[in-house]
């Protein structure tokens, strides 16, 4: 050690008395070897190299309370090199986090243990949020940093006033969605945004050089950031580095920080042998001589671990002294802060907006209606915060009840998220994490494309996050198949816990916004039209959510000999098809299915009624895939089988035979199939 990391190690860190920082953060490589090789399988690298920087900024700067996690107005710390999961771990455990024993340590990577490979939201105390899948974490922080700017300009700083931190890896900054996230904090000036960049030069086929040359400094400082260069391994620099971006605090901060990974490690470290494999026993065994920790496998000593748990509670009296405060506040501010019940704070306008469109006989587009809707709930809900990556007049998201958030002015509720799908969707992600606030955001649902991996994360963590998706089939028109979702429904429906929603009137899309805000473990995709449907297509009582179920009968309920089931807008046009065949004698019964989730959800006697035992024709202006579920063997669908094409929207249902008089022809030799 050189004189200046000596001084450090011997003063840093209130608590840590006597303790060593290099000792301490020994303490996380330890573990995480250890760890990695119980489990044959994980990432001893990125720990091992990282252990100097976490334990600072754990011990000196990082304002928490491991007693209290949920503290509001605790420090963030997002590990967005997920891989490197038993640096958080072992962290979590050493500052005495509950649930993180030394035990979850040993079963690292096992079924139903809390260590699961990557981190997990909700697993453990303390894990912010889930990463893994790189760059997510990144743009998960910017939307954390964002929260907090826009609860502070609520609240005031003497209740919000807190700091996010990032560790982010190589990969995560080779990651698209990290220049999405890092021009969108740039450009908002989110200063309290801190990532630190793990500069190893290392990736699983070697060196960083073989596929990357990026200048990432001057690239973080052309979308707005300050920058620091140091020495990884140096706890005065890395000490001194963090208190300058804590105190200039107009910009975002990158550290790149010079590491070697796997620190320790004398014969693998500095290559790609330690990134994703246990270092084995031999080089365990030298790796302790070399770091000096003569103890035995998953054992801390009593001193170390006194001087991790004392920096755990190094926030003890800052979290009391803020519920002193907190208690003080009035009423909104507690309500903003905590949360409410968004199903009871929104049934009202619900109510309100149901009863208007019952008496509209005007034919609207169900992203006209979505936003109809929007102007009832956005006075009801201060929480809501809305957004578009560019689309705004074309989704619908904006009301005259929104003001835009800007750079230096957070006290707006509409984010304008530029064309950045993918960020968006994850800063949505970090939005609902923070808590607070329920965000949604807009784009085509043809873009769901460019979000997908983001929404994926929302559906396992069990976040609130809505997705409006606007201009959700054939019916875009001219704008043609590159603008044409046509797999995308049946792609968002085969991902485990999301809703999606396809309205067919404009009831069924304020009874899909009045259940989306009220699923608070399940996102949320509205699959809303570009062209019109009708107001009504059937009457129910103002509180009657009909769309809760998920399908059900629109018309035709009994003696039917044939049954239409369709969504959004092709609903009106199964019903124009159940005319024509009542011309010709036939019975034909109309099932609107908004969400193929909750039907699914209903009981077994629900699910028959509505579907009947007589011949089924599924009708969506989409592909089959998941259309199996209700239709059997001798069934028909009619839908999509290609990509669309670009012509106005009537001609191209005309074109691909998703009209009324092919529904009608196909519903006939449906029930001619079953009788021959």
């Amino acid at each position: 050690m050189t004189k200046a990391q000596t001084k450090a190690a011997a003063t840093a860190g209130a608590g840590t008395e006597s303790v060593a920082i290099k000792d301490m953060a020994n303490a996380i490589r330890a573990l995480s070897m250890d760890a990695v090789q119980a489990a044959n399988s994980g990432h001893p690298g990125m720990p091992m190299g990282m252990a100097d920087v976490a334990t600072v900024l754990f011990t000196e700067a990082l304002s928490f309370d491991a007693g209290a996690p949920d503290w509001p107005n605790r420090d963030r710390f997002v590990l967005s090199a997920g891989h490197g999961s038993m640096l958080l771990y072992s962290l979590l455990y050493l500052t005495g986090y509950p649930g993180m024993t030394i035990e979850e340590i040993k079963r690292f990577r096992q079924l139903g243990s809390k260590t699961a490979g990557h981190p997990e939201y909700g697993h453990a105390a303390g894990i912010e949020t889930t990463t893994g899948p790189l760059g997510q974490g990144i743009a998960n922080a910017v939307g954390m940093a964002l929260s907090e700017q826009l609860l502070a300009a609520r609240t005031g700083k003497n209740l919000i006033d807190h700091h996010t931190y990032v560790i982010a890896g190589d990969g995560c900054l080779m990651e698209g969605i990290s220049h999405e996230a890092i021009s969108m904090a740039g450009h908002l000036g989110l200063g309290k945004l801190i990532v630190f960049w793990d500069d190893n030069s290392i990736s699983i086929d070697g060196a960083t050089s073989l596929s990357v040359s990026d200048d990432q400094l001057k690239r973080f400082q052309a979308s707005g950031w300050n920058t620091i260069a140091i020495d990884g391994h140096n706890p005065a620099e890395i000490s001194a580095a963090i208190k300058k971006a804590k105190a200039e605090s107009s910009k975002p901060w990158l550290i790149a920080c010079k590491t070697i990974i796997g620190y320790g490690a004398p014969n693998k470290q500095g290559t790609k042998d330690t990134h994703g494999s246990p270092l084995g026993a031999e080089e365990i065994a030298a790796a302790r001589e070399k770091l000096c920790w003569p103890y035995p496998p998953f054992e801390v000593p009593a001193a170390i671990l006194k001087a991790w748990r004392a920096a755990g509670a190094r926030g003890h009296s800052a979290r009391t002294a803020w519920e002193k405060s907190f208690a003080k506040a009035d009423a909104a501010t507690k309500t903003l802060i905590n949360g409410r019940d968004a199903a009871k704070a929104s049934a009202a306008a619900i109510v309100e907006a149901k009863t208007a469109f019952a008496t509209d006989t005007t034919k609207r587009a169900t992203r006209v209606w979505s936003q109809l809707t929007l102007e009832k709930l956005i006075p009801a809900m201060p929480e809501l915060l809305g957004g578009s990556a560019d689309l705004t007049p074309s989704n619908g998201t904006r009301t005259k009840h929104h003001t835009s958030v800007a750079p230096g002015n957070f006290s707006g509720n509409y984010m304008h998220y530029g064309v950045r799908e993918h960020a968006m969707a994850a800063a949505m992600n970090g939005i609902a994490l923070h808590g607070s606030f329920i965000p949604y955001g807009a784009t085509f649902l043809v873009f769901t494309d460019y979000c997908r991996p983001s929404i994926r994360l929302s559906a396992l963590m069990e976040k609130r996050v809505i997705y409006v998706m606007t201009h959700d089939s054939i019916g875009v028109g001219e704008d043609g198949p590159t603008h044409q979702p046509v797999e995308h429904v049946a792609a968002l429906r085969a991902m485990p816990n999301v809703q999606v929603f396809r309205p067919a009137d404009a009831l069924e899309t304020a009874e899909a916004w009045q259940i989306a805000l009220s699923s608070e473990k399940s996102p949320s995709v509205l699959a809303l039209t570009r062209d019109a449907v009708p107001t009504v297509l059937k009457a129910r009582t103002s509180d009657d959510n009909l769309t809760a179920k998920g399908a059900y009968v629109v018309s035709g309920e009994y003696k039917r000999d044939v049954t239409l089931i369709a969504t959004g807008s092709e609903v009106a046009i199964a019903v124009e098809a159940a005319a024509l065949l009542a011309k010709d004698g036939v019975n034909a019964a109309v099932v609107s299915m908004p969400s193929f989730e909750l039907f699914r959800q209903q009981p077994e006697g629900y699910r028959l009624g509505v579907l009947g035992n007589a011949p089924r024709v599924g009708i969506e202006a989409a592909v089959a895939q998941g259309w199996h579920e209700w239709l059997r063997q001798k069934d028909t669908f009619i839908g999509m089988s290609s990509f669309g094409a670009s012509a106005p929207a009537k001609q191209l249902y005309e074109h691909f035979g998703i009209t009324a008089s092919k529904v009608a022809a196909a519903a006939k030799a449906c029930i001619a199939s079953v009788k021959s």
